[in-house]
């Protein structure tokens, strides 16, 4: 029996990435900076958790000696476990960009050359063009926000004059990424969904990455809520990755979660969707008790970046890392002889940074099962180290961006 479970929570960096200066992240450190904080009590919320961060079973799978590998410190007030079991390491990102589908891609084998196209910071982030396109073929009146904006902060700006004229909500951020919020009554959901589709067909020529749905719930400014049927569109990756090579070689492909869209349903088997991390473990443990010889269950675990880390909540991401680490338990009951589980992430997103975009970092890399031998692999080059590790460990044909640490 040969299987592997890959686990991307998401934004989950350890810093010390050697480019984050040409980011503007130099210095960014979510791991590093969300212990600090605990460490120091400015992690505590009453009825969420206290003291200092508590990461047990991902630290004697190597999670702090991956710290100071990528950054050169272990991470203040989390204790050092008496032996550390498993595969551990970190790896830079070698694609040109900080963004989820780049940091996806180049874990599955496939890195991005090419740059990404962004929208201004400055004014206007649409152009006059692309707005009388969108109005004209997605049949609207018009849009509102037209600028960079965090997505809560936004809907509660203009949530009630979306109801009131019917003109969708679209922002943008510091990643290649047209996002625009509705409302699912009032505005549809369906038509939403249609309305992101003819952005993404017009969205192709200005070489963006994504076109977000964001739905929302609520009446007011104080109600409105994100619901889970966020929807991404994303472009095709630029070559195949681990996940088309693995439905060529007649292996299934689980995608748990928002995988789907972010290889834009590209090399997936079986699409499994699950909203908030809870259920996305779930959902995952379901996937690995139906997953047979020579199959990827692959979960992105997406609470760490779109609740907390963009949200600069660092109470909130400590509370999710331990509640995930527990779980983790859960996990190990499950595994048979021949079983990979890889741990990783696709970028940073230091909740006590400036600003709500993601960070430039370096990214964990822990892998265990039963009759792994415990090793450190240093620093990886590139992420996609992770992808040619699972397929080695599946047994198909190595690609050309990474080499295996197995």
């Amino acid at each position: 029996m040969a299987r592997a479970f890959l686990f991307v929570l998401d934004s989950f960096g350890v810093g010390g990435a050697p480019d984050a200066a040409a980011y503007g992240d130099e210095g960014a450190n979510t791991l590093g900076h969300i212990a600090e904080f605990c460490a120091a009590g400015a992690g505590d919320r009453a009825g969420l958790r206290s003291g200092p961060l508590s990461l047990p079973n991902m630290s004697e799978l190597g999670l702090l000696h991956i710290a100071r590998a990528a950054c050169g410190q272990f991470p203040a007030g989390v204790p050092l476990p008496e032996k550390v079991y498993g595969i551990y390491g970190a790896a830079s990102e070698i694609s040109r960009g900080k963004d989820t589908p780049s940091g996806h891609w180049e874990i599955a084998g496939t890195p991005v050359s090419f740059d990404w196209g962004y929208f201004p910071t400055e004014g206007d982030a649409f152009p006059p063009g692309l707005i009388e396109a969108l109005c004209r073929e997605g049949d609207i009146p018009g849009i509102l926000g037209n600028c960079h904006a965090s997505g809560t902060d936004i809907i509660a700006r203009f949530g009630e004059e979306h109801i009131r004229t019917g003109k969708p909500i679209c922002y943008t951020s510091s990643d290649s990424v047209f996002q625009v919020a509705a409302h699912e009554v009032h505005f549809g959901l369906d038509r939403l969904l249609a309305f992101c589709r003819t952005a993404r067909a017009l969205l192709d020529s200005y070489n963006i990455g994504r076109v977000i749905a964001r739905p929302f719930i609520g009446q007011s400014g104080s109600t409105f809520q994100r619901t889970g049927n966020r929807r991404d569109f994303s472009v095709l990756p630029p070559e195949p990755t681990l996940l088309d090579r693995l439905v060529e070689h007649r292996r299934h492909v689980h995608a748990v979660g928002k995988i789907g869209d972010i290889f834009a349903h590209q090399g997936i088997s079986r699409l499994i969707k699950a909203n908030g991390n809870e259920t996305l473990m779930d959902a995952s443990l379901s996937a690995i008790d139906e997953a047979e010889d020579g199959d990827l269950v692959f979960t992105n675990f997406v609470d760490f970046d779109m609740i907390y880390g963009h949200r600069r909540d660092v109470p909130g991401y400590a509370a999710a890392l331990e509640a995930f680490d527990a779980r983790l338990a859960e996990v190990h009951k499950k595994l048979k002889p021949g079983d990979l589980v890889v741990l990783t992430a696709d970028h940073g997103c230091d909740p006590t940074w400036r600003g709500t975009d993601h960070t430039r970092e370096r990214v964990p890399i822990i892998a265990y099962g039963p009759g792994i031998r415990s090793r450190s692999i240093g620093v990886r080059r590139t992420f996609a180290d992770i992808g040619e590790s699972i397929a080695r460990h599946l047994g198909i044909p190595a690609g050309a961006h990474g080499r295996s640490f197995l």
